[in-house]
């Protein structure tokens, strides 16, 4: 680590993903949140073409919190991380001098950002950073595999099928037949996508082949599932390495008019959602919830953070949806809400996150990397 006052934590944001607007309203509530007396913080916003750019602070927090209006600036001098020099990770910029990087705040969703590819630039780069490793942020983002891990270890998940690009060009009526098996309402999705991006219902094979067409253009490989009766959307907050611990538990209440918790019923219209927070669930029901997040989060090898989903069906059976490695921090999202419902409030928070980071890099380094 660097010897200067405060812990110098460079907040890695945007990304080459649909997610990149959402990212950047996330990175501006998590620079809000850093305490200035312990942390001092280092804006790098990835633009859509990939290029690392170093962000101004007041630019960030001047954002509007509307997704369709927010932005990089990019006339802002490129960065780079340099791995290990001397005794320290460090990132060059243009405009100066090598800055010392001590750990490193990744608020970036989906791919390129979510799924293990700059987790391992970051861990190749010997700087400790916020949140799950290669592995866990991989199956994380791949609901194929993620779906596959949690039934291997016996937790309840929905049923459904895997259509890839490849076998839609050559049997694409063949792949409609076979899907009517999971019964009349399916929700179609992109494997790797997050925030409700390219997610459509569909009650008809016309539906169908449009919402498989939609969610191709976001990934080469489609996750369907079979609708839940009765459907109540149930969110548990995670913190912690080996030990982690669970939020209070929430409940998703939407009245957008898509019917469901897409895109623009979280981001776009202010009235599409709603948040209870605790959900209206017994007790006992919430204690269960909270083991399966802990069960979910460890079996998928998860690390600092995640927020797990659940569908709740109208005879009370919980069904894992899904894990998110790097949840939303924007002013609605549930994994910031969820754990000040919990007391836990957003410096204590982002602060934790950061001694996770810490802590996990610093046992990673007592690993020997010699037989001799």
């Amino acid at each position: 680590m660097s010897e200067h006052k405060r812990l110098r934590v460079a907040v890695l944001f945007g990304g080459r993903s649909a997610e990149h607007e959402i990212s950047i309203l996330s990175a501006r509530n998590v620079v809000e949140a850093l305490d200035r007396e312990r942390f001092e913080p280092v804006l790098v916003g990835i633009d859509k073409e990939g290029r690392w750019l170093v962000q101004e602070e007041a630019g960030l927090l001047g954002q509007s919190r509307d997704p369709r209006l927010v932005r990089l600036n990019r006339e802002m001098p490129e960065a780079h991380i340099l791995p290990h020099q001397a005794t320290e990770t460090a990132l060059q910029t243009a405009s100066g001098p090598p800055l010392a990087v001590d750990v490193v705040f990744p608020v970036l969703h989906g791919p390129l950002g979510e799924d293990g590819c700059v987790q391992g630039l970051l861990t190749l780069a010997g700087v400790p950073f916020v949140g799950t490793g290669v592995a866990g942020s991989a199956v994380g983002m791949d609901k194929d595999l993620m779906k596959r891990l949690l039934a291997e270890a016996g937790l309840p998940i929905v049923a459904h099928r895997v259509v890839r690009a490849a076998r839609w060009g050559r049997a694409r009526r063949t792949v409609v037949e076979e899907l009517e098996a999971l019964g009349a309402t399916v929700f179609v999705k992109p494997a790797n996508m997050g925030s409700s991006v390219g997610v459509s219902r569909a009650r008809s094979a016309e539906e169908l082949e449009a919402a498989i067409e939609l969610a191709l253009d976001f990934d080469d490989k489609v996750v369907i599932e079979a609708a839940v009766p009765g459907v109540r959307e149930i969110e548990c907050a995670v913190l912690g390495n080996d030990e982690p611990i669970a939020s209070r538990v929430g409940e998703i209440v939407v009245s957008h008019a898509d019917g469901f918790y897409s895109y623009d019923a979280k981001y776009v219209d202010e009235h599409g959602s709603s948040t209870l927070i605790p959900a209206n669930i017994s007790q006992e029901e919430e204690r269960a919830v909270q083991a399966l997040a802990i069960r979910t989060f460890q079996t998928l090898e998860c690390a600092g953070l995640a927020r797990v989903d659940f569908f709740r069906d109208q005879s009370g059976a919980l069904y894992v949806n899904e894990v998110n490695t790097l949840p939303g921090f924007t002013n609605i999202s549930m994994y910031p809400k969820l754990f000040e419902a919990s007391g836990i409030g957003p410096r204590e928070l982002v602060t934790r996150l950061v001694e996770l980071a810490i802590e996990r890099a610093e046992r990673r380094k007592r690993l020997k990397t010699s037989v001799a």
